[in-house]
């Protein structure tokens, strides 16, 4: 079946979405997430494009990027492909790191513009890892309130008002309202219970308890892992917790 094509924005604006495979988390350390914003920065110029939000949760990315030189496709190859080769080069893995190709929605107006960046602001306390939005320190509201070298942020601010200072003060009330906004989101699929997933791994393993798959030789423990990650969607978290194999072994099968 043809996939949908992609809807393209009149403005040039879009609310992103790139997650890890098979749920697979994308950012294991901090420096991982410096090394996405220095990614996301080094393209800016050579791209042409500027950065209206961003927010990097575990397992995937929300982006707000106004496209003005090179396609949307091109661009998310170069800050995904050049993430990938570094991501894979660190953790001494090979093969692909994000699911399939990136979720995109145009943004066509500004009131629809001041949503999205506020949807993707609020995106951590949703997922109720932290209780206030300036408490997450990888999503881009820090920039907006504390002038910072990534961020193209007076035309969000230019939306609000004209006194730089009090365009200031909209921006942290608006974000910090209480908001049942839909936008372009990831695909949640019903997390797998343990007591399922231990049943799942005896299964496939062929094993009477789940910490047996540790006394496999490597090249078989690592085909099961993978299978369990990919055919089954056991998360990383999950598998170390239930085998007890160290959750970087379970990263790079």
């Amino acid at each position: 079946m043809a996939r949908k094509a992609r809807q393209k924005s009149e403005s040039g604006i879009y609310h992103i979405i790139i997650r890890g495979i098979n749920r697979q988390s994308i950012f294991e350390e901090e420096e991982d997430n410096k090394r996405f914003l220095e990614i996301l920065e080094k393209y800016k110029e050579k791209s042409e494009y500027k950065i209206y939000g961003y927010c990097l949760m575990g397992n995937y990315v929300h982006l707000l990027l106004k496209i003005e030189g090179e396609a949307i496709e091109q661009v998310m190859r170069r800050i995904c492909g050049s993430y990938v080769y570094w991501y894979n080069r660190k953790y001494d893995r090979i093969g692909n790191l994000f699911q399939g190709r990136f979720k995109s929605e145009p943004v066509e107006d500004e009131a629809y513009l001041l949503i999205v960046q506020r949807y993707i602001h609020q995106n951590p306390i949703k997922a109720r890892l932290v209780n206030s939005i300036e408490e997450y320190k990888w999503s881009s509201y820090d920039e907006y309130v504390n002038k910072k070298r990534l961020l193209d942020r007076d035309f969000v601010f230019d939306i609000l008002d004209n006194d730089r200072d009090k365009a200031v003060e909209k921006f942290i009330d608006y974000n910090n309202e209480t908001s049942v906004d839909s936008c372009l989101d990831i695909e949640k699929k019903p997390r797998i219970t343990d007591e399922k997933a231990r049943d799942v791994i005896k299964k496939v393993c062929r094993v009477k308890n789940t910490g047996d798959l540790q006394n496999f030789d490597k090249e078989k423990r690592d085909l099961y892992l993978r299978e369990l990650k990919e055919k089954y969607s056991l998360s990383i978290r999950q598998i170390e917790r239930l085998t007890g194999i160290n959750r970087g072994v379970v990263l790079k099968a």
